[in-house]
């Protein structure tokens, strides 16, 4: 499912870092009495009660002065709140309403969007009357919070979560094939989006997609149907906004959690950089099934070593993604394009593969009977039953004396014998450990 949007904007130094940390609850965004700290929005996981939601923290919108990197900020925090569904807005309750405040507030108005108004600082209950000269900004009735003390964040979500946009399912069938491309501006994803529809065997129909600002392509090879998720908003609009680094990668966000397969586009010219890691990264911890593939090899200076050279330096540097099968293809000359959507076709058939009680214990068994599970401080872990609770990506469970026994490198020793024993390939596996009580 793909999770609402909540994007918290206001002038600088008005707090917005501290209550984002206090929402997320890790100290991910640097606070900083200076203002302008936060450049860029930082993006992370939010949960209140049963909601769970993406939250952006944006650099101080600031309308007064036209320095460049002013202007970045602004920017940046008005593409945060075109992809938001809702709006926390916080202004300072120590200084009152500024004129920055106020034109905040008018681009506020002109998005449309729900916004929750929360006056920061009110740290004790005499400052409670300083929030009342901030009804005049129009959004109905302000929030006290203290970000530094933890004060009213719960009132303040309260209200943030009665505004998300009503859940729905994606309206497809279990066998359709949800795929999205991801990967770093200038890849040539449009490109490659085009050289898959493009096959003459495909049979496209566009149709609006379930979720706002997104049109998925359906499309057809012989019996097998698939969606391609957001691509219609990535040819359109992708000059304008792939530009901007941090927009892009909420795109992805959005697009992935649709997904049961994410294409990882490299490009074959540049090599590796960190930005692409940054953006594997996303599909790995999202669970999806994972496809790297290598765009623009037409383009590269090749010899008889060039591929492997290439696949050992993406092995050592997405170690995470050791799953994931690799294709080099060309968008540009249709270079193995073809190739591209069986592997998908396979991908997702591994990523929803469940295997039967009796053979998984079988295994488990075995591997334990060969590589005996540690012990510690004369305790030995021991595994009493395993069993699979879920597909897309395969799930299990194993029930032990003592989670605290399970080290991790021996869970990744069960997670090989299992991919020995069944391919797997392109999906990443979850092993879960419950104490047999539970």
């Amino acid at each position: 499912m793909a999770y609402p949007v909540v994007a918290i904007v206001g002038r600088p130094n008005v707090g917005k870092s501290t209550i984002f940390n206090r929402i997320v609850g890790q100290r991910l965004a640097i606070v900083e009495n200076v203002p302008g700290v936060t450049r860029d929005r930082l993006y992370s996981m939010g949960e209140w009660l049963e909601h769970r939601f993406h939250l952006i923290d944006t650099g101080g919108i600031d309308f007064g002065d036209h320095d460049i990197l002013l202007d970045s900020i602004r920017q940046q925090a008005e593409l945060a709140v075109d992809e938001a569904d809702v709006i926390i807005f916080i202004v300072d309750g120590t200084v009152g309403i500024t004129d920055q405040d106020q034109e905040v507030a008018k681009m506020l108005f002109r998005s449309g969007k729900p916004v929750v108004l929360a006056v920061n600082k009110i740290d004790n209950p005499n400052r409670l009357n300083d929030i009342y000269e901030f009804y005049s900004l129009g959004f109905g009735e302000p929030y006290p919070v203290s970000g530094a003390h933890a004060i009213g964040i719960g009132d303040l979500l309260d209200e943030v979560v009665k505004h998300f946009p009503a859940y729905q399912e994606d309206e497809y069938d279990e066998d359709v094939i949800r795929v999205s491309l991801i990967g770093r501006p200038n890849v040539g994803k449009s490109s490659l989006v085009n050289a898959i529809l493009g096959e003459e065997r495909v049979i496209v129909s566009d149709i609006a997609g379930t979720t706002r600002d997104a049109i998925d392509t359906p499309f057809t090879v012989g019996e097998q149907k698939y969606v391609l998720i957001d691509t219609a908003g990535m040819r359109k609009r992708g000059k304008v906004y792939e530009s901007t680094e941090k927009y892009s990668v909420m795109r992805a966000l959005r697009a992935m959690e649709r997904s049961d397969v994410v294409l990882v586009v490299l490009d074959g010219e540049q090599g590796i950089i960190e930005q692409d890691k940054k953006v594997a990264g996303y599909a790995h911890e999202a669970g999806r099934g994972v496809i790297i593939v290598v765009n623009k090899w037409d383009a590269v200076e090749k010899d008889d070593k060039t591929m492997k050279r290439f696949t050992d330096e993406i092995r050592e540097e997405f170690k995470y993604l050791s799953y994931a099968p690799i294709l080099f293809v060309s968008a540009k000359t249709k270079q193995r394009v073809h190739q591209l959507l069986p592997k998908v076709a396979e991908v997702a058939e591994q990523h929803s593969m469940r295997i039967s009680t009796s053979i998984l214990n079988d295994l488990i068994q075995e591997a334990t009977t060969v590589t005996p599970p540690p012990s510690d401080k004369g305790r030995r872990l021991r595994i009493n039953y395993t069993t699979q609770v879920a597909v897309k990506p395969p799930t299990f469970v194993l029930f032990v004396n003592d989670t605290e026994l399970l080290h991790f490198s021996y869970q990744r020793y069960l997670e090989n014998k299992i991919r020995e024993a069944f391919p797997f390939e392109g999906t990443p596996i979850r092993i879960l450990a419950r104490n047999k009580s539970e």
